[in-house]
């Protein structure tokens, strides 16, 4: 049997969702995503499109960094206005019937406490739906928002973060047993008190005593996604992740990460198969490969120069305003996204200068672009899923949701004809449609079925 492929439809809360300046194009339906509609529409068509589920990405600040100056970001619609991601997904979930949702949340300005309440809530009313996108965040002026007097260091961002995880893991896993809802009309006892724990935990930044305040959701735990890319971001998805989400320019740069993440993962004593890697990418279709290609560059017309130079100064944390546009983007380190200015300082294929990576990046933010007919973006995906050794992708789009339209309609059924690609859904949850009928909770290997309310805390 052929490999199987699992896709992801990438969009953010925004009028442009990953490609800057595309809101003024004649397809783009981004402005409409403050109604409920849009949102609807978009999901019905990720689950005709089988889908394991829509990601969703997200900030909480504006993009500063460039000309030091949120103005340029604010006017070019650079992931502003920005709404809250979590609203949507109960409407999408009632019109929907398997379709996942990986929402991105960051521990460095959420608390666990109430964000464990929030997702299994949402696991709840989606019936094993939900999936978290585990960010530290990246913004100076998200720290500036959220009462800190400056953006924590990278290393003290996954600091945060490992303790983060350890609480939420007490209060999805071990706060409840299995069996604690008695729901006992003739005793009147709704739960065995006795079943359902306090969690008591005392670390170095979180204080957390619980119980957890919501009975067990049908994953218990949601399928637990990360997007770090430096070596630290790498060593915590080894640890923590369930499906790491990346970027890379070259068969060749997501082949060697493929390889260092399973490594990574066997050093935690954990099965590599039980880690989805999700490379982005960007589908430019056409009927032939001349109009694919025609596409491509009447595309490149609608991108915002200052506004990418903006969204990239924020990604790496580097103020382009006064780099010369043909320099070479060299090497260095950043406390922002490391992995975003590595795509193009590390790439082995190629040197990219300033000009030519502003450009790849305004089109699907910095996705690697497959342009072709159906039939030659299906053959290349089924190349980078094997010879890269990952297990799917996550869709960006030009457009949203029109590349998602295109998509599905045209590229799916070639996916399907090679059979790498479902015809029909396998599981109830998104742990089984992405892992395996059965496999509702997290395995056993996995730290989050370790940690244990019973051992002495911190």
């Amino acid at each position: 049997m052929k490999k199987q492929i699992c896709l992801n439809g990438f969009i953010q809360n925004f009028p442009s969702p990953h490609s800057t300046g595309l809101w003024k194009h004649e397809k783009s339906k981004g402005h409409e995503h403050n109604r409920l509609s849009y949102w609807v529409e978009t999901a019905q068509l990720l689950e005709k499109g089988k889908f394991d589920a829509m990601f969703i990405a997200d900030v909480l600040g504006t993009y500063s960094v460039y000309k030091n100056s949120y103005h340029p970001a604010v006017e070019k619609a650079v992931q502003f206005p920005a709404h809250d991601p979590l609203l949507s997904i109960s409407a999408m979930a009632l019109t929907t019937k398997n379709l996942g949702f990986a929402v991105t949340i960051s521990t460095t300005y959420s608390h666990p406490y109430t964000l464990a309440r929030q997702l299994s809530t949402l696991d709840h009313l989606t019936e094993g739906r939900i999936g978290w996108n585990i960010v530290t965040s990246y913004l100076e002026s998200e720290a500036a928002n959220l009462g800190l007097s400056g953006r924590p260091t990278h290393e003290a961002r996954y600091g945060r973060a490992d303790e983060f995880l350890e609480v939420v893991y007490k209060l999805w896993e071990h706060s409840w047993d299995d069996n604690a809802i008695l729901f006992d009309k003739d005793n009147d006892r709704f739960v065995d008190a006795t079943k359902v724990h306090e969690i008591k935990h005392r670390g170095k930044y979180y204080s957390v005593t619980g119980p957890h305040l919501v009975e067990p959701s049908p994953q218990r735990t949601p399928v637990l996604f990360q997007a770090g890319s430096s070596p630290r971001g790498r060593k915590f998805a080894a640890k923590h992740a369930e499906a790491v989400f990346t970027k890379h320019t070259s068969l060749a740069s997501l082949r060697a990460y493929a390889k260092d993440i399973h490594r990574l993962t066997r050093a935690h004593g954990r099965n590599p198969n039980d880690i989805k890697i999700f490379p982005l990418i960007l589908p430019i279709i056409g009927s032939t490969e001349e109009e694919a290609h025609r596409n491509y560059e009447e595309l490149k017309k609608y991108v915002s120069y200052e506004g990418t130079l903006s969204l990239l100064s924020g990604h790496t944390g580097i103020d382009y305003s006064t780099f010369d546009p043909d320099v070479y983007i060299t090497e260095m380190e950043t406390e922002a996204m490391q992995g975003n200015l590595d795509l193009y300082a590390k790439d082995p294929t190629k040197k990219w200068t300033l000009r030519e990576a502003i450009l790849n990046h305004g089109l699907g933010n910095g996705a690697v672009k497959f342009i072709g007919t159906p039939e030659q973006i299906a053959e290349k995906m089924e190349l980078w899923a094997t010879e890269g050794d990952v297990d799917g992708f996550n869709i960006a789009q030009v457009y949203s949701p029109g590349t998602f339209y295109e998509f599905v309609n045209h590229v799916v059924p070639e996916l399907q004809k090679r059979g790498i690609y479902r015809t029909e859904y396998e599981g109830a949850t998104l742990r089984e449609n992405l892992f395996g009928k059965g496999r509702v909770h997290l395995p056993i290997n996995h730290p989050g079925k370790q940690f244990s309310i019973l051992q002495t805390n911190k």
